[in-house]
């Protein structure tokens, strides 16, 4: 079997409402760049990626010179062709690298006739839980499902558990000034005191008030505090003046960090991270973070599944990865339930008590619905790309790390999320 071609289609799928968070904004819809690498037995393998709101159907038909007519079964061959550190240095591919082995292994799990996770190692568990990964958000065209308020982020997380039976809660951060989210964070623990919950301000605290804000939480069911402050050094400044075990899918994202991160641990007695957050598109795919996962269980570190904000495709990467990690002991990250559609068949995965299932078929188990890939793929052309970066309630606006121009809670304003 040898790679044939290799096509991109980039998609707009459409959210709830547009997601807030302290970079700047989902615009009320994900871009995200679907992959097909077709072999010369007639099998199309799928991979995903996205891309801060843009297409990356250039970068990927610039890389069919290096794979057609290569192994898809080869993959460190693969990776060194795409990924050559040296040469990395001048076009980093690291996430275009894993949505061309997600298609790989999907190749191999169907000509195999086996499921990804058999040809990882094999499945320790046939469900994946997930948090109940909460943003503030602009409302929708309609006007409705903004969350702002202490009363609407609530009134939201009840829905959210009510429908797909979350138990534990995520809420990302580094929208509003900090005493603001502490307040709202302490009314999510409250309301579901027998749930665990998670803080993610993506890393624009200032050391103090990352320390300050850990300190208040430490009372509470906290899974963790994820990337109050940037950097390894700030992160173990902040873990040492706090109670609660820092996460990370900002500063500890491939191997040399990971060794920094253990390295510290040993001069210390404490690692600056005590969870890494394991992303199947930042690690550049899913064998990578079955070797990370590895050294974590080697140092007695936590792991987690991180969203990137995933369709279909990446949520089976997701889920094939947690099935085979037995040092998987926090629910995982997904943006996946904000989604309004997919374009794999049979429309979108299903929640079961905040559970869902991995896929039974061979390979990644999942098909494209060719209507809805042509469906989103002409929405995209229609509305083109959005700066992921950017807000569009606060035109000229730009954060700071650490950041100190928070957004005003009392500012209702309510941007045309399609623009």
């Amino acid at each position: 079997m040898k790679i044939q071609d290799i096509r991109a289609t980039t998609v707009t799928v459409p959210l709830e409402a547009p997601l807030r968070h302290a970079n700047g904004c989902h615009w009320g819809r994900f871009v995200r760049t679907v992959v097909e690498v077709e072999a010369d037995n007639g099998l199309i393998g799928l991979g995903e990626m996205g891309g801060g709101g843009e297409s990356a159907e250039a970068a990927f038909r610039a890389l069919k010179p290096y794979l057609a007519g290569t192994d898809p079964f080869r993959l460190e061959e693969m990776r060194f062709r795409i990924c050559n550190p040296t040469a990395s240095l001048y076009n980093n591919r690291t996430q275009l690298h894993a949505a061309l082995e997600f298609a790989c292994l999907d190749l191999m799990g169907q000509h195999l006739g086996l499921p990804v996770s058999e040809l990882l190692g094999g499945r320790v568990r046939e469900q994946v839980g997930f948090a109940s990964y909460l943003f503030y958000r602009y409302p929708n065209l309609d006007g409705v499902f903004e969350v702002r308020t202490p009363d609407q982020l609530l009134a939201e997380a009840d829905r959210l558990k009510e429908r797909y039976g979350f138990t534990a809660h995520k809420l990302k951060g580094g929208v509003f000034p900090p005493d603001y989210e502490l307040a709202c964070y302490r009314s999510l623990a409250e309301r579901f005191p027998d749930d665990r919950v998670r803080y993610d301000p993506n890393g624009v605290l200032s050391v103090e008030e990352g320390i300050r804000f850990g300190q208040a939480i430490e009372d509470l069911y906290n899974d963790y505090l994820e990337d109050p402050s940037f950097g390894l050094a700030a992160m173990a400044r902040v873990r040492g003046m706090v109670r609660v075990p820092l996460a990370t899918n900002t500063v500890v994202i491939n191997f040399e960090q990971l060794a920094q991160n253990i390295l510290q641990m040993g001069a210390t007695g404490a690692p600056p991270v005590d969870i890494v957050l394991l992303d199947t598109t930042f690690w550049g795919g899913i064998r990578p973070c079955i070797k990370a996962a590895g050294l974590c269980e080697t140092f007695n570190l936590g792991i987690a599944v991180h969203s990137s904000g995933e369709l279909g495709i990446q949520l089976a990467t997701m889920l094939h990865l947690g099935s085979v990690l037995p040092n998987l002991t926090f629910a995982a990250d997904a943006h996946y339930h904000h989604l309004l559609d997919d374009v794999i068949e049979g429309g979108p995965f299903t929640y079961n008590a905040g559970r869902i299932a991995v896929p039974q078929g061979p390979g990644l188990g999942v098909r494209l619905d060719r209507d809805k890939l042509n469906r989103y793929a002409e929405l995209f052309r229609e509305l083109g790309g959005y700066p992921y970066d950017q807000d569009p309630g606060r035109p000229g606006w730009a954060p700071l790390v650490p950041n100190e121009r928070w957004a005003d809670p009392e500012d209702a304003t309510r941007p045309d999320p399609l623009k």
